[in-house]
């Protein structure tokens, strides 16, 4: 699959965490984004495209201070484990950007 946001960074592949990139920076900073996440920014980009890079750069920035995140779909169901990582929502993100998406799933309207 091609990151082409991220494509600055070095890919590598963790055999213990096969199925989610995980990008180095430097020797102290590296982040690793769940698939699920991709598909998050993809919604991001279709509605806010104007804001994308502002997302991107910000997810960054946050790697840069804290030196080792994860970037997870949900906090209560991520699949990707490292000690000594911190877990980030793509929310954690925006929402301190001011950028939403209003999320207008609920369950259906047949009831009973």
């Amino acid at each position: 699959m091609n990151y082409e946001d991220f494509k600055e960074f070095k890919l590598v592949k963790d055999e213990s965490n096969p199925f989610t990139p995980h990008f180095i920076i430097d020797e102290e900073r590296d982040f690793y984004v769940e698939p699920v996440v991709f598909t998050q920014l993809a919604g991001f980009k279709e509605r806010h495209p104007d804001k994308y890079d502002l997302i991107i750069k910000s997810m960054v920035e946050r790697v840069m201070k804290n030196k080792k995140v994860i970037f997870v779909g949900d906090y209560e169901s991520y699949f990707t484990e490292k000690d000594g990582y911190i877990y980030l929502e793509l929310i954690d993100i925006t929402d301190p950007l001011k950028i939403f998406v209003e999320d207008k799933s609920r369950g259906s309207d047949y009831g009973d």
